[in-house]
């Protein structure tokens, strides 16, 4: 069972190298439970068995995406073959944690880390459904924020899950809003004995592929031309965006069409690639990345 515990950490150590922003050990040790030296000792066996591991000028680290050129990048079927044997025959095999690499970090899905994760995660699927059924409030204890980049807990009233288990929506009482919480952000779950004070302003709608739902009523069409590494990048960060991508094999490239309920994650995803993408639309996105740069600009000086 030991031996099990180390294997899921490293496997969620992967997930959150691959997904941005890039993590600092601290962090790290925080999502995971884990003492900084342990966090060091994974990435070191990580880097041993061929994972690119980066580290950037403020010592947070990822795990480093390949170029658009890349030959080994498994298709579908390619991994799940793989993978099945690995499994079955290939667990004493000297070549097999080079095998591995390839198959999280070069396949077309993300195969076992994160199915192991989502496994793991059932268990706070189950509690927080107990909680709705008994319209209990929870606290979403250590849930990372992308956004902020800060972990702390967060006081709700769960709504409802996704279709796709992916995201939970809730009503925060800090906040006072109905949100979306990432089922892979958060640490663990406790259940209050505190009941529901809040059902009145309870609202479930399902969210765009970025995980916003449309509370104001505005939505706006995205059309973006993708390279493979941008590709890569946004399917990993977010896998609902999946359905929206029109694939070109013989071209290598990757069209994204599809609307957003709020501009600012794919905003960041766009100005972060910016040589990864083209953007083709709409000509309301255009006027919102301009304007957008252009305060960003304006807030440079005026801090100079």
């Amino acid at each position: 069972m030991l031996n099990q515990h180390k294997i899921l950490r490293v496997f969620k150590l992967i997930s959150l190298l691959k997904k941005a922003p890039a993590k600092s050990t601290r962090t790290i040790s925080m999502m995971l439970d884990l003492t900084e030296r342990t966090v060091y000792r994974y990435i070191d066996l990580m880097t041993e068995i061929g994972f690119d591991i980066q580290k950037d000028k403020n010592n947070k680290y990822s795990i480093a995406m390949e170029d658009e050129g890349v030959d080994e990048y498994f298709t579908l079927e390619e991994a799940t073959l793989i993978k099945e044997l690995l499994l079955s025959s290939a667990q004493n095999s000297a070549i097999k944690d080079g095998i591995l690499k390839k198959i999280f970090v070069k396949s077309e899905i993300d195969l076992e880390a994160n199915h192991i994760i989502n496994a793991n995660n059932s268990k706070l699927v189950a509690q927080i459904n107990e909680a709705i059924a008994q319209k209990k409030q929870v606290v979403l204890q250590k849930y990372f924020s992308a956004n902020s980049n800060n972990i702390s807990n967060r006081i709700i009233e769960p709504i409802k899950f996704t279709n796709n288990y992916q995201m939970l929506c809730a009503y925060e009482l800090a906040s006072k809003k109905n949100k979306f919480f990432s089922l892979e952000r958060i640490g663990s779950v406790l259940i209050t004995d505190k009941k529901f004070a809040h059902t009145d302003l309870h609202h479930f709608e399902q969210p765009d592929a970025f995980g916003f739902a449309n509370l104001d009523e505005q939505k706006l069409k995205v059309d973006l031309l993708l390279n493979l590494r941008a590709y890569v990048i946004l399917k990993q960060e977010y896998p609902m965006v999946i359905p929206f991508i029109k694939v070109d094999n013989k071209n290598k490239t990757y069209h994204l069409t599809l609307e957003v309920n709020n501009p600012k994650p794919v905003t960041r995803f766009v100005l972060g690639l910016l040589d990864e993408i083209t953007v083709l639309g709409s000509d309301q996105f255009i006027e919102h990345l301009r304007t957008f740069v252009g305060q960003l600009y304006e807030n440079n000086k005026m801090g100079q």
